[in-house]
C-alpha cells in the first residue's frame, strides 16, 4: 500500500506536536525559536543526505510503501519528513530534559523521583506531601 510510511511518519509528527503542546514543552513556548531549530536542522540532515547521495553512501531501496515521488535521486519524499520528526523530536526531548533538570535543581521532587508539576501535583497526579500508598 503506497503511502503508509509517510502516514506513520505524519501521524507521529502530529502526536509528538499533541505531546508537546498539552505539556507546553517547546512550540506554546518559544514558537519561533522551535520551528527555526526543527527548520534548519531538517536543512542541515537534508545537505547532509545530499553528499552521502552524491558520494554514493546513501541509496534509495525499494519499498511499495512509499509514495513514489522522488524530489532528487535515491531521496524520496519521506526522508523530508522523517528528518523535520527527527529534528523536532530532539527539540521537545531537550526541552523535557530541560525542564527535568530545572525542576531537579529546585529541589522539585517526591520520593518517587517525579518532577513536580506546576500547581504542585507530580506526573502520578499526587501532591509531593501525599504518600504512595
Amino acid at each position: 500500500m503506497p503511502g503508509i510510511y509517510l502516514g506513520a511518519i505524519l501521524f507521529s509528527l502530529a502526536g509528538m506536536i499533541a505531546i508537546d503542546l498539552k505539556y507546553s514543552l517547546a512550540l506554546r513556548i518559544a514558537p519561533v525559536r522551535t520551528s527555526a531549530a526543527a527548520l534548519i536542522s531538517t536543512a542541515f540532515f537534508l545537505a547532509w543526505d545530499l553528499v552521502g547521495i552524491v558520494t554514493g553512501v546513501f541509496v534509495k531501496g525499494e519499498s511499495p510503501l512509499f509514495v513514489g515521488v522522488v524530489l532528487a535521486p535515491h531521496l524520496p519524499l519521506e526522508e523530508v519528513f522523517f528528518l523535520l520528526f527527527l529534528s523536532y523530536l530532539s527539540v521537545v526531548m531537550f526541552a523535557v530534559f530541560e525542564r527535568r533538570a530545572a525542576a531537579r535543581r529546585r529541589g522539585g521532587t517526591d520520593r518517587r523521583g517525579d518532577a513536580a508539576r506546576p500547581g504542585g501535583r507530580s506526573a502520578s497526579g499526587r501532591t509531593s506531601l501525599e504518600g504512595s500508598a
